[in-house]
């Protein structure tokens, strides 16, 4: 246990100074650390490495890196925050080579072999619609503005399997803020990358592209919501979404939109790309629910990537206390 009280310190990231910077080439293992920690990473130079870039990360001093370990990032000693799970991890092999990316192919194992494709650097996400403060933004840039965490949190396929996944990232609700929504905004929508050459499947018509996805606001605004620019300890890879993806735990995985480059706040509800290829399947809230099957797979269960049989699937992915007040009054099955 870590009795250590300046680890636990809510940290103003104005307030860092010059010596506690740290910069992480992409590649390089992520060292574990708690949310608000006392160090934070600020870009302080550049690099030309994987697509060019410093990837500008969080690090917690005196604690050795999970590769360095031997292990994986989520299996090396650390307290665990308030949100994170204390089951299992699925491993770094399996969460980088069974993924759904459409833009990298339609197979579980497209993804990995074609992310060499996408190039995560250069790299700019627009912010613009119902916002005080429209800009465009670089992704190191971005990073700098909060001091990153590590989630582990569970993450449920549609199809009916699932994993644990040790993200690193920021939460949304503070990107949200900075930016400041006028009275107007109800929505969030979230744009991925348009770039048939980095992504060899929009080349398809499989979806309509580029691919969207969208919260409300007050979902956005959760906790639990979360951006995501690592993984296991290193810098996100291409095929989960290099170099900034949604995370939202209590809903389905297509809801986790990858490689985003657009954020627009809104008044009125975003057309989303699964909800409009498929409606009658697909809806825009896609919370986890076990009680209501999709037409070709049943949710009343999951199976856990690296694991053998089938386990119960839990409301909202596990995280009913969490999140179901969000949805007070609702009928599920039809906003589902």
């Amino acid at each position: 246990m870590n009795n250590n009280p300046d680890d636990n310190q809510i940290i103003n990231p104005n307030e860092i100074k010059p010596e506690e910077r740290r910069i992480l080439v992409p590649g390089s293992p992520i060292n574990p650390r708690r949310e608000f920690l006392r160090s934070a990473a600020l870009f302080t130079g550049t690099v030309a490495a994987l697509g060019g870039g410093l990837e500008v990360l969080t690090r917690r001093p005196g604690v050795g890196s999970a590769e360095a370990q031997g292990t994986d990032f989520a299996q090396a000693s650390r307290p665990l925050g308030p949100y994170d799970t204390k089951e299992a991890v699925t491993s770094y092999q399996q969460a980088t080579t069974y993924n759904n990316f459409y833009e990298l192919g339609t197979d579980k194992a497209d993804p990995a072999r074609n992310a060499a494709s996408l190039k995560p650097r250069p790299w700019t996400i627009k912010i613009d619609g119902e916002v005080k403060k429209p800009q465009t933004v670089d992704i190191d840039t971005l990073q700098s503005w909060f001091p990153l965490e590590d989630r582990i949190y569970r993450m449920r396929c549609v199809e009916g399997w699932s994993m644990v996944m040790p993200w690193l990232g920021f939460p949304l609700a503070g990107l949200i803020r900075r930016i400041e929504p006028t009275s107007n905004a109800k929505y969030v929508q979230f744009t991925a990358l348009l770039d048939p050459k980095m992504f060899p499947g929009q080349k398809s018509n499989v979806l309509d592209w580029p691919y969207v996805e969208g919260l409300r606001l007050d979902e956005a605004l959760h906790p639990l919501a979360f951006m995501a620019v690592g993984l296991h300890g290193k810098v996100l890879p291409g095929q989960n979404g290099a170099p900034l993806r949604l995370v939202v735990p209590w809903k389905y995985g297509f809801k986790g939109i990858k490689s985003i480059v657009k954020i627009t706040l809104t008044e009125k509800m975003p057309k989303t790309t699964w909800a409009l290829a498929a409606p009658s399947e697909y809806g825009f809230y896609a919370n986890v629910n076990p009680a209501v099957p999709h037409p070709r797979w049943s949710q009343a269960t999951e199976r856990r990537i690296g694991e053998l049989g089938r386990r119960k699937t839990l409301p909202f992915n596990g995280y009913a206390d969490e999140v179901a007040g969000l949805y007070k009054g609702m009928d599920l099955r039809k906003n589902f």
